[in-house]
This record gives C-alpha cells, structure tokens and sequence, in this order.
C-alpha cells in the first residue's frame, strides 16, 4: 500500500483518496485508477482489503461501490428537487441520463448543495443539437424552462426583502416631477429578470397544477420577473416595456434613461407610456421590487 503523500497525517490522505473514488464517474474501479486518487495513493484490491474491512456479505470493493452509488443517487435526488417541472417534461429516465452527464462535466465545488445545478441550463444550451441553435426549437423551450426553475430555486435560497423597510407610497410622491428623470432605483436583491422566446412561466404554472404534462408550447416571446415577498416565490408575467424598463434600472440607469431604453423598445404614444409608467410603478411598490429611491438631489 503505497500513499504518495502522508501529509499532514495518513488519515488526512485517505480521506482525500476515498473522496476522491466517491466522486470518479466511472466508478470504484475508475476512481482507484484516476489521477486524482492515483495522485494521492497507488493501491490494487489486495491493498483496498487491507484499508477496508470486508463485511460478512460485502468485499471492500463492494462496500466502496455502495457509498459511490449512493453519492451520485443524492446528487440526481438534489437536482430532480431542483427541476421538478423540467423532469416531469422529460420523464425521469431521461432527466437522470441528462442530469448525470451533467455531474461528470460539472463535478460539485461548493460545500453547499445549493450550488449544485449553477451551470446546468448552461450545459443543456451547449448540449443541443448545432442545428437548433438559431431556430425554434423543442431543445431551446427545455433551456429556458430550466433557466426559470433554476432562478426560482436561487430566489428562494437567496436574500430577500422581508427585513428591508421599502419605500411606501410617500416615498414615491416625495420626489419632485422635475427631479423624476434624474432618479435612481434600488431594486431587491431577491428580484431576478428572464427574456424568454417561449411562454416557460405559463408552461410552468400549467405543469404544476396538474398530474398531467401538457403539450410543449409554440414560440411566443414572454418576460419575467421572479422575486420573494414573506418568504414567498412569486413569478410575474411582464409587458416588453416594463421588462426594459427594470433591466435598464438594473443595469443603475436613471429613470429618464430607462424610460428612453422602454421607449425606443415598444410603439406607445406619450400618453400610453405614461400611464403604462404609472401602473408599473405602482406594481413595483406593491410587489417591493424596489428598495430604495434616490432622486436627483442625493
């Protein structure tokens, strides 16, 4: 039994030899032969007997496959968790073979689960077909949808605005017209905001409400907000130009340069887009997509 390197104390080796075969794709037989463990000790299965008591029923190797079964098992349980509409979708069999191909491209790095599926809908987008890629496509709806469940999982585990003191209605009226343009909003760290060829966020609701999978829907554009108001997720469908307008706030533009972006994205005359404004607005405050507002003045 031959361990590389001993330091700072042999159990301090196996551990990093056994998390490592744990995590091999491939396998105990894999793993014991991977550079990583290979890096850290050089063992045959005489060796492994003599690290791993056997059980009355089960070799060393044996007992090893369990714990590396049962590592990738909770990894597929998480991310299913994770995606339960997008599984339903795909079917479970077909979900496991995508989520699996997925771990062994992106093994976990965080100590936290949380972070399991952060490229995810990354690796489904780089995995389609090169002929969907520009078209409309089922493989693109399934990234979008993976997209949202991901950013709802996010939303839900991340900050949010429940011990935030948000702006009331007097807060909004305080800023003189004239210094409107000038403004600047905060919004909630919680408030995230989707672009999406395909209605994912009905689809999404649809999908949850019944036993049933319906049928997959045709390209229609949509927009998203996704936030987190007492502890619970919401989704709001959005107009293109109230999407405009929250990205360009976002993105730390003044009001008056966000209503430009919304304008020049949506046919509305003036008085259409002020009472578009105004609704909004009024649903931000609700909603408490905004924490803070800074008028020009500050």
């Amino acid at each position: 039994m031959t361990f590389i390197d001993e330091s700072p104390r042999k159990l301090d080796a196996v551990q990093r030899w056994f998390h490592a075969v744990m995590i091999h794709p491939g396998g105990v037989e894999a793993g014991m032969a991977g550079n990583a463990a290979q890096r850290i000790a050089r063992l045959d299965r005489d060796d492994l007997e003599q690290m791993v008591l056997r059980s009355p029923t089960l070799s060393a190797h044996d007992r090893l496959a369990v714990y590396a079964n049962a590592y990738y098992a909770r990894l597929l349980e998480c991310m299913a968790e994770s995606f339960p509409v997008f599984q339903k979708t795909l079917g479970e069999e077909l979900f496991n073979d995508f989520a699996l191909t997925y771990l062994q491209d992106y093994p976990p790095e965080s100590y936290s689960l949380n972070r399991l599926a952060d490229h995810f809908a990354e690796f489904l987008d780089r995995s389609r077909p090169p002929s969907s890629r520009s078209g409309a496509e089922w493989s693109g709806f399934l990234v979008e949808l993976a997209r949202l469940e991901w950013t709802i999982a996010q939303v839900f585990d991340g900050p949010g605005i429940e011990r935030l003191r948000l702006p009331g209605p007097k807060a909004w009226q305080s800023v003189a017209p004239e210094m409107w343009a000038e403004a600047r909003l905060t919004l909630a760290p919680c408030l995230r905001l989707l672009a999406c060829r395909y209605p994912v966020n009905h689809y999404y609701g649809a999908a949850r409400s019944t036993e049933t999978v319906p049928d997959p829907p045709a390209p229609v554009a949509s927009w998203i907000a996704v936030s987190r108001r007492d502890y619970v997720v919401r989704r709001h469908e959005l107009e293109k130009g109230e999407y405009q307008l929250l990205d360009a706030v976002k993105e730390g533009a003044t009001i008056g340069e966000a209503i430009e972006r919304c304008a020049d994205a949506v046919s509305l005359d003036d008085s259409a887009l002020a009472e578009s404004l105004q609704r909004w607005f009024q649903r931000w405050s609700r909603e408490g997509f905004v924490v803070a507002i800074r008028s020009g003045e500050t």
